[in-house]
């Protein structure tokens, strides 16, 4: 697999894995074991970019990726979040906190569960309202400086919070959803990465599994699946929304590739400094996705799918009314 440069000099694979539904998110938590094994394979494969985050769990899934990780120590890129404030009783989300004593404190106690000597990509998860930005990356500065911290993201942020945090501290990457159901960013977001040399990590490229073709109107999603809360997930929605995974079906035969395989390389075409982060429990969808770097589509192709898919309309918003809140600030 080929590498990609996010920032000035942050290399990594030029596609990463996203490890948070091997804790959370997506139903029941899956087996540590396979997912070892999982993220070994994915190792194997040439993958050297792996996304986490503490309110994974919250906490369990660093605490799983540096134990899978540990025997490729200065080999691949870990990249985790601050910026949630957690119930100390039961470990639950309950706000927002990018208060620079609660990022000292996550950056430490990543290190210990990560069992690494440095953070190499430390994202603030949401913008944080109350803390300015300025604030926020001037203390990943000192971390970096100490040298607890390689690298300072985004995650989420709007453009004038991106300009501004760039002034303090430069930022290497913004992660944010960007897919052929999500294409917001390309509007603001995408020309001013371009303008400062920022990367660009699209979490969710496959439509928190919809765009695979393997979810559709007849899908019973579990009670712990959070795509339950998500208004693009309601069956009215789902049954809409398939028209566009007709569609990437449609190209993939052409091409004789999965619908997620068209949509992944849609996503490197894109800019040479685009690394999507798919995320999988299941290691024949780790390979399916891998090889996703092996369709290269020209700028024809790319025309002809964004010109249809643009024709479909998508119902329903991607988050929840509250969640959107935290999102482009």
């Amino acid at each position: 697999m080929k590498k990609r440069i996010l920032g000035n000099n942050l290399e990594v694979s030029e596609l990463g894995l996203g490890c948070m539904g091997m804790s959370f998110g997506y139903g029941d938590k899956a087996d540590d074991k396979e997912m070892i094994q999982l993220m070994h394979e994915a190792f194997d494969q040439g993958i050297t970019f792996f996304d986490t985050a503490e309110v994974y769990g919250p906490y369990i899934n660093e605490e799983l990726v540096g134990k899978a990780l540990a025997p490729f120590k200065n080999q691949v890129v870990i990249a985790t979040k601050f910026g949630f404030k957690m119930d100390p009783k039961d470990g639950k989300m309950i706000g927002l906190d990018s208060s620079p004593a609660n990022i000292r404190r996550v950056a430490e106690a990543s290190l210990k569960r990560l069992k690494v000597d440095a953070i190499d990509l430390f994202y603030q998860h949401r913008v944080d309202p109350e803390i300015p930005i300025d604030e926020v990356a001037g203390t990943v500065k000192d971390l970096i400086q100490e040298g607890k911290v390689k690298h300072f993201g985004l995650s989420e942020a709007g453009a004038a919070t991106i300009r501004k945090a760039h002034q303090e501290q430069r930022v290497t990457a913004l992660q944010s959803e960007y897919s052929l159901w999500t294409r917001e960013p390309e509007q603001e977001i995408i020309p001013l990465l371009e303008e400062l040399g920022i990367g660009f990590v699209p979490f969710s490229p496959l439509g928190k599994g919809f765009l695979t073709g393997k979810i559709d109107v007849h899908t019973e999603l579990k009670e712990n699946d959070f795509r339950k809360t998500l208004p693009r997930f309601t069956v009215e929605a789902r049954n809409n929304n398939q028209a566009l995974v007709d569609l990437i079906s449609l190209i993939g035969q052409e091409k004789n590739a999965s619908p997620a395989q068209i949509c992944l390389a849609w996503l490197l075409a894109k800019k040479p400094w685009i690394v999507p982060i798919p995320g999988t429990t299941k290691l024949h969808r780790l390979h399916e996705n891998a090889q996703s770097v092996n369709f290269q589509l020209n700028p024809k192709e790319i025309e002809e799918i964004e010109n249809a898919s643009t024709k479909i309309q998508i119902q329903g918003a991607r988050y929840s009314e509250a969640a959107m809140k935290m999102v482009g600030k």
